[in-house]
């Protein structure tokens, strides 16, 4: 089937692009687009490629203590050191999101977009609380990453996630992940996890185990009630009592694996879930212990 492909120079040629041509579907690296047109699950009729639009391809920083990142950053630019100085957990999420060839082509924007629940970026960006910016035919608007994923604020045809707005803490934040073969795979789990010592906070959300990342709200409250924020031992290390930190992460798994999920369903179900459980609780225990050196 023969598809057109539009190749604009900037932000506004694809907005308009996009609003004469419905249905078309905007592509960076391609990389899920292609997975899903070869799987069969997608058949546009149009592709903006956004290739050419180089404002989308870097970041900046903007007062107020926010980065602004364009939804063109490859998974391979915010690996590099001046980035990763910047938002260290995305760095560290954009670092395993798959092999150098992925890395180079796969954008930050496409993560969002695609919102494949092991997506490495979403569960970064859900903690960080940062917002995308949305174009269309009518302007532009604010949308916190966490209700475009969960459908809350949904994209809308004809729109354009253009740029993620990323508060920076200058504090501790941390990524893990854990995958069900060596070198880069997808995550069978994984935790986000951030201090916030002015609000004296832990914010936490944890990936892959289902369709959206999860926020174990609870958990965070619980956890930064045990922290002494105004204490630091002999080597800087905020203190915690081992136990509350282990505690921390098997209140985590509870809360987003629920006993329900350890028995129910078809046979060898219930082990799943339990291995499930138990790879969240040993992540979240130690993204907490790192993030308080």
């Amino acid at each position: 089937m023969n598809r057109t492909i539009m190749l604009p120079a900037s932000v506004d040629e694809a907005v308009e692009a996009l609003a004469v041509t419905p249905g078309a579907v905007p592509v960076a690296g391609a990389t899920d687009l292609m997975e899903a047109v070869n799987a069969g699950r997608l058949r546009p009729a149009a592709l903006v490629g956004l290739g050419r639009i180089t404002e989308l391809r870097g970041w900046r920083y903007e007062d107020g203590g926010t980065a602004v990142l364009g939804a063109g950053l490859t998974h391979a630019r915010m690996d590099r050191p001046d980035f990763a100085a910047l938002i260290p957990a995305l760095a560290d999420a954009a670092r395993t999101a798959g092999p150098p060839q992925v890395r180079n082509v796969g954008t930050l924007g496409g993560n969002i977009a695609t919102a494949a629940s092991a997506g490495d970026t979403l569960p970064v960006l859900t903690v960080l609380e940062a917002t995308a910016t949305l174009a269309g035919a009518g302007g532009t608007r604010e949308v916190p990453i966490s209700h475009l994923l969960t459908g809350l604020d949904p994209l809308r045809p004809g729109e354009l996630l253009t740029w993620v707005r990323v508060p920076l803490l200058h504090a501790p934040q941390v990524f893990l992940k854990a995958t069900n073969r060596s070198g880069p795979a997808r995550a069978a789990a994984s935790v986000a996890l951030v201090l916030d010592p002015a609000r004296r906070a832990v914010r936490c959300a944890v990936g892959a185990v289902a369709p959206v990342p999860l926020r174990p709200l609870e958990a965070e409250a619980w956890v930064a009630g045990c922290i002494d924020w105004d204490a630091r031992g002999a080597e800087g290390v905020v203190p915690i009592d081992p136990a509350a930190a282990a505690a921390f992460g098997e209140y985590v798994a509870a809360a987003c694996i629920p006993d329900g999920a350890l028995v129910a369903g078809p046979e060898g179900a219930g082990a799943v879930a339990v291995r499930l459980r138990r790879t969240v609780s040993v992540l979240a225990r130690r993204a907490l212990g790192r993030a308080l050196k």
